[in-house]
């Protein structure tokens, strides 16, 4: 019978793995509360005109992209390419917009795309991300992209960059876009095959290519900036005033575009050098109008989302942070009394809140011992039939090799004592 492996851009997260990425979780999560969000979680699929009316008909995820599918009564879903267009609906439908206080959650996850599969890349991916709604005010764009930058830093990730741009507001888009059509029907010639499509589609995703003939060619091309209306210029220079005052560091970017639609005035990426051309480990900008076209009230609205696979491949190892049994106890219990014994210790250490495991397949104390090093615990409980006779078992430090005797009547609470002062 043959095996059956995983699909192709599917990767699965092994034990020795999950911890690092535990630790991203965990940090984000901290953030995002220490800013006042909470979360939200948001169903895996939803109704296919979901995400074509938010993220754009023209854009590359919805033409190209999506894992959209039948449902048994004909309706077409599709799995979540991104997190925003499905809490924009939740916000909505639940009628969060009547509730006296900012509306900010945070989310976490996988999303899908069919996509070519590569580093930092994958089919089914994960995010963490933040929505705020309700907030009409240029300090809310520097209250997010400030904790999208703490979570980064904190992780220690090397070489981050925030990158920012100001898209102004659809009317400044209209009347920029057919400048950059015509010019870029001038130099048609020169772009690859997909900016030859974006010509009419979607112009703006020109400026954001990364062939190098594109990038040439769209150097010389004129700037959305000179379009920007001088309300779309006083809004940014409020945003860039706030991250100046805040000491959070930025570059301008007049070709971040973003490939979604909803995107109005400030729009900012984090990219990193390590992670080749596909850079970005997080982005996100302002939507103000993307609640209204899903059917609520207008709605100012900014938000962001970091990509949990590319962080996890930048990730500095830090034992302290990143080792799952640094205060594991293996319990090794071995003869007819020990092993009994080591049942009931196993199960009194749980209880009382200190993790500990144990190889039940181990018969012999240099088995357990081995074991305890290959799992890379710090401590093991020694318990065989003497020490149960005596009413003790041994607690050996796996590093330094110093042992404690320790009373069974009272073995939780003096281990707790040695191990776990703070």
């Amino acid at each position: 019978m043959s095996v059956i492996k995983g699909v192709k851009g599917v990767k699965d997260l092994l034990p020795e793995e999950t911890p690092r990425w535990r630790f991203i979780e965990e940090s984000a999560r901290r953030w995002a509360t220490r800013y006042g969000f909470h979360e939200i979680r948001i169903p895996i699929f939803e109704v296919t005109t979901l995400f074509a009316r938010s993220i754009g008909a023209s854009t590359d995820i919805v033409e190209k992209e999506m894992y959209t599918f039948p449902d048994r009564d004909g309706t077409s879903l599709t799995l979540r390419p991104e997190g925003t267009a499905g809490t924009v609906r939740s916000y909505i439908e639940h009628n969060r917009a009547a509730i006296p206080v900012p509306q900010k959650y945070f989310y976490t996850g996988p999303m899908f795309r069919h996509e070519r599969p590569q580093a930092g890349r994958l089919r089914q991916f994960h995010q963490f991300g933040v929505e705020s709604y309700g907030i009409a005010d240029p300090r809310a764009d520097v209250e997010v992209i400030a904790l999208l930058w703490h979570i980064l830093h904190e992780l220690g990730l090397p070489s981050l960059t925030l990158e920012i741009n100001n898209l102004g507001q659809a009317a400044d888009r209209d009347l920029y876009r057919p400048i950059l059509v015509g010019y870029l029907k001038h130099h048609e010639a020169g772009l690859c095959g997909n900016c030859k499509h974006r010509i009419e589609a979607n112009p703006l995703r020109v400026l954001d290519c990364k062939v190098p003939e594109c990038r040439i060619i769209t150097e010389q091309a004129p700037r959305l900036s000179e379009s920007l209306s001088e309300t779309a210029r006083s809004y940014f220079a409020q945003v860039l005033a706030g991250l100046d005052l805040i000491h959070i560091p930025y570059s301008l970017n007049h070709r971040l575009v973003r490939g979604l639609d909803y995107y109005n005035l400030t729009t900012f990426e984090v990219t990193a050098t390590n992670l080749g051309a596909q850079n970005a480990v997080g982005a996100g900008g302002r939507y103000d109008g993307l609640v209204e076209t899903l059917g609520g009230a207008s709605t100012p609205a900014v938000g962001f989302a970091v990509g949990l696979e590319r962080i996890a491949m930048l990730l500095p190892d830090s034992p302290k942070s990143l080792s799952p049994h640094d205060r594991i106890i293996y319990v090794a219990g071995f003869g007819d009394q020990g092993s009994i014994a080591g049942l009931t210790a196993l199960e009194e250490l749980r209880l009382s809140g200190i993790p500990a495991v144990s190889d039940f397949r181990s018969t012999t104390l240099k088995a357990h011992l081995r074991q305890a090093d290959r799992l890379g615990c710090q401590f093991a409980l020694m318990l065989g039939d003497d020490e149960v006779v005596k009413g003790v078992a041994m607690l050996r430090n796996m590093e330094s090799k110093n042992q404690y005797e320790v009373l069974l009547s009272s073995l939780s609470s003096q281990i707790q004592a040695l191990l776990l002062p703070s």
